[in-house]
C-alpha cells in the first residue's frame, strides 16, 4: 500500500513530500491511521546523521497516536476504531532474557519505529511521520485519554516512557527529594511525573525566565545551576536526580547533590561525550551515576495507564507537516514549550 509521508534524502536535504510503502497486514498486524506524531529531538540526530548510519530515506517519527483501521485474522485486545500508540519499538526477538522481562526496548534485535532493519520495504523501518503504520499487535498501546487530548498524548510515547521509566525503577515516590535537570520536552514530563508519584521535586535549569514555568509543571522548588549559591544550597540532599539534558555538561555539579547513596541518571543523548565525571564524586559518598533508554512495553502501557489516571499529558505547539523543517529550527533554539506534535491529517 503507497501512502503520503515526509522524509529526507540526505543528511543536508530538508524533509520533504515522499511515497512510501506499508505492508499488508498479516495474522498479527495491526493497521493504524496515524492521527498525530510527536517530534523527538533524536528525530533530528537521526535525520541529520549525527549519530550516523541514518538509512535514506530517512521518514522519522516514534511518538504515533490514532485508531485501528485494519487488523489481521489472529490479533487480539484491540478492535478497529479504537485509539491506540505506537512508541520507539515496533519489532524485538521475542524470546531473550529481556523480551520475556517485558523489557524489549534492551533487547539486542530490538527494532526501532524507523532506521532499523526489517524485511519490509525498502529494508528498513520508516516512521510515523506518515499517514499510516502497520505494526505487530505486542507493540501496539493502548490508549486511555480523552480522544481531546489525544495530540498531547503522542509525546508520552517517548518523551513520557523515557522518564517514567527511570522513576519507577529507582522507586521514586513521596518522602524523597528528586531533581530533575533540564526543562525541555523529556524534563517538564520528569516533572510532571515525578510530582504524581509524591515525591519532592526540585527543577534544574540555565534560564531565569523558566522559573514560574517549572512551578506551574509541578516543581515545588526551581534552581538557576548557573547560580553557584542556590546549587551550593541543595549539597547532599537528593535521593535521586533525572538528567535529561541532551548536550555535554559537568556531571559533577549535580553528583555533588546527591546524598550517601544517590542515583542520578541520565536520559539525554548528547551527539558529542560529556566531559568524563570525578570519580571521587562517586567514590566518596557511594553514589551512582546511571543510564537508562526508553522502557518495556508492559512499562510502557503502565505509564500511559498511569497518566490518564492522573491527567497527564504532554505540553505541546502543533504543527502542520510542512512545518516541520522549522520546527527542527526552532527545536535547535530551545524555542517550542515544550513538544511539538504534527497533525497527521495535513498530509492528505
Amino acid at each position: 500500500m503507497t501512502i503520503k509521508a515526509y522524509g529526507a534524502h540526505a543528511a543536508d536535504r530538508a524533509l520533504e513530500p515522499i511515497d512510501i510503502t506499508r505492508r499488508t497486514p498479516g495474522a498479527h498486524d495491526v493497521q493504524i491511521a496515524i492521527a498525530y506524531c510527536g517530534v523527538c529531538h533524536s528525530d533530528i540526530h537521526q535525520v541529520r546523521s549525527e549519530w550516523g548510519g541514518t538509512l535514506y530515506p530517512c521518514v522519522p517519527g516514534h511518538e504515533i497516536v490514532g485508531r485501528v483501521s485494519a487488523l489481521g485474522a489472529h490479533v487480539s485486545g484491540v478492535q478497529v476504531g479504537d485509539l491506540v500508540g505506537v512508541g520507539c519499538i515496533v519489532d524485538s526477538c521475542k524470546h531473550c532474557e529481556d523480551c520475556d522481562e517485558g523489557l524489549e526496548n534492551y533487547c539486542d534485535h530490538m527494532v526501532g519505529t524507523y532506521n532499523a532493519p526489517t524485511p519490509d520495504a525498502p529494508g528498513y523501518t520508516l516512521g510515523g511521520y506518515s499517514q499510516q503504520i502497520v505494526v505487530h499487535e505486542r507493540y501496539v498501546l493502548r490508549i486511555r485519554h480523552p480522544e481531546a487530548q489525544l495530540a498531547a498524548v503522542a509525546p508520552l510515547l517517548c518523551a513520557g516512557i523515557t522518564t517514567y521509566s527511570p522513576l519507577r525503577h529507582w522507586k521514586v515516590g513521596p518522602g524523597q527529594k528528586v531533581g530533575v535537570v533540564g526543562i525541555g520536552g523529556l524534563g517538564h514530563m520528569g516533572i510532571k511525573l515525578a510530582h504524581a508519584m509524591g515525591a519532592h521535586v526540585v527543577a534544574f535549569t540555565t534560564s531565569e525566565s523558566k522559573r514560574e514555568a517549572a512551578k506551574l509543571l509541578g516543581a515545588d522548588e526551581v534552581v538557576v545551576s548557573r547560580h553557584a549559591e542556590e546549587m551550593a544550597a541543595h549539597a547532599k540532599s537528593f535521593d535521586f536526580i533525572l538528567n535529561t539534558v541532551a548536550a555535554p555538561h559537568d556531571l559533577d555539579a549535580f553528583l555533588t547533590l546527591l546524598k550517601r547513596d544517590g542515583t542520578m541518571t541520565l536520559v539525554g543523548a548528547p551527539a558529542t561525550p560529556h566531559p568524563s565525571p570525578n570519580v571521587f564524586n562517586l567514590i566518596m559518598k557511594r553514589r551512582s551515576l546511571a543510564g537508562s533508554m526508553i522502557g518495556g512495553i508492559p512499562e510502557t502501557q503502565e505509564m500511559l495507564d498511569f497518566c490518564a489516571e492522573h491527567g497527564i499529558v504532554s505540553d505541546i505547539e502543533m504543527i502542520q507537516m510542512d512545518e516541520i523543517n522549522t520546527a527542527y529550527e526552532r527545536m535547535l533554539k530551545g524555542d517550542v514549550k515544550y513538544r511539538f506534535v504534527i497533525d497527521c491529517a495535513s498530509l492528505a
